[in-house]
């Protein structure tokens, strides 16, 4: 090019500023004990998930060739939505190429101009953009009050349709949303609940099926998303819900009609980690045991520790500088922490997100729990 462009210099500007705050991102392959997967169940290299996809692959083909409308839908996908509504206590479900697919469709194909979404401040970014690219208003109450969210929505007397739009845990806190009471908020005031399982889905209710069903409102729930590339281990996203918003879906929700269809074998991996987790409920009780154990640790070595039981344990530092450089001391000593930064996070709230999955020992977490311990006395120069 004769001249250069704008964009060239603005973005080499941008990439500068990220320099001089320490905020500059790489790309790095997992090395040592890793503590930042999502993998929670260990099912990812789970023989039978495996074994399914290669199955799969045999079958039908490694890819699927176009969108859900036209070369792309098999009967293995249409099997596989069946038998997750049924395990969500649904009438249908739909499944997308992945979370944030999902979470835009959803959110661009039910909210209209003139409704009013009310939105957790600590929403995932794929709910957010979502909204934005909704013609509906949003509407954001403090994280999981039940008081503010309520008050907004009391608010609010127009005569479109209200949305209420959580988590029901969080990706970078642990935490869980406030779910019966949001459901009893939402058909008192005629709300449309719509609940983001990422992180729920495999781990939590008796069955598995996520908080929805721990809580026991799954008649009150308008709309869930359920990514399957964390707990059930290979990827992909199911949004359910009564038979006619799916087949809304279908008709409008552009993420899936201009997106090809995932690989198929992806849903015949997926049915096998069902079984799985219908098969062995003893991986999600580990998962949560491991969870109360290394809480319990990270409190005796006299680290601050955010309250909760689920398998995401915030380990927030604040500056952004020491997180990194601790960071890069616990993955010389073998451990793979990632440092989460804005804008992942709040500014000042810089953390380690440590994802607890069912193949880490006791032993391991104690390790790392003493190791950070230390690194971070003798870097405020305390004698540990």
């Amino acid at each position: 090019m004769i001249c250069e462009l704008e964009v060239k210099r603005r973005v080499h500007a941008h990439l500068i500023e990220l320099d001089h705050s320490d905020m500059r991102r790489s790309l790095r392959v997992a090395e040592g004990v890793n503590l930042s997967s999502n993998d929670y169940l260990g099912l990812a290299h789970h023989p039978l998930v495996k074994e399914r996809m290669v199955q799969t692959i045999q079958r039908e083909g490694c890819g699927s060739t176009g969108s859900r409308l036209l070369s792309g839908h098999r009967e293995t996908f249409a099997r596989l939505e069946r038998r997750f509504a049924r395990w969500k206590r649904t009438e249908g479900a739909l499944f997308f190429g992945c979370g944030y697919l999902a979470n835009l469709g959803v959110m661009t194909t039910f909210p209209k101009e003139g409704d009013v979404i009310f939105s957790d401040e600590l929403n995932h970014a794929s709910l957010i953009d979502g909204m934005r690219l909704s013609k509906a208003r949003t509407v954001v109450f403090r994280h999981a009050d039940l008081d503010d969210v309520a008050r907004l929505i009391e608010y609010e007397t127009g005569p479109g349709q209200k949305f209420l739009v959580t988590e029901s845990v969080f990706s970078m806190d642990g935490d869980e949303a406030p779910l019966a009471e949001y459901a009893a908020l939402s058909r008192a005031t005629e709300t449309a609940l719509i609940v983001d399982e990422a992180h729920a889905v495999g781990v939590w209710g008796a069955r598995g099926s996520g908080l929805i069903e721990e809580m026991g409102i799954e008649s009150d729930v308008f709309i869930s998303i359920n990514p399957a590339g964390k707990a059930l281990g290979v990827g992909g996203a199911f949004v359910t819900g009564e038979n006619w918003a799916i087949d809304y879906l279908v008709q409008c929700a552009r993420p899936l009609i201009f997106s090809t269809a995932p690989p198929p074998a992806i849903a015949g991996a997926l049915d096998a980690a069902l079984d799985v987790i219908e098969a062995e409920p003893e991986r999600r009780a580990r998962l949560l045991n491991l969870s109360v154990h290394f809480r319990e640790k990270l409190i005796s070595e006299g680290l601050q520790v955010k309250p909760g039981c689920s398998q995401i344990v915030p380990i927030v530092l604040g500056d952004s500088e020491q997180t990194v450089a601790v960071s890069e001391d616990l993955q010389a000593q073998g451990f793979d922490v990632r440092p989460i930064r804005p804008p992942s996070v709040p500014q000042n709230s810089c953390r380690f997100r440590v994802s607890l999955n069912v193949d880490l020992e006791e032993a391991v977490l104690d390790e790392f729990s003493e190791t950070l311990a230390s690194i971070l006395y003798e870097r405020a120069g305390v004698v540990a």
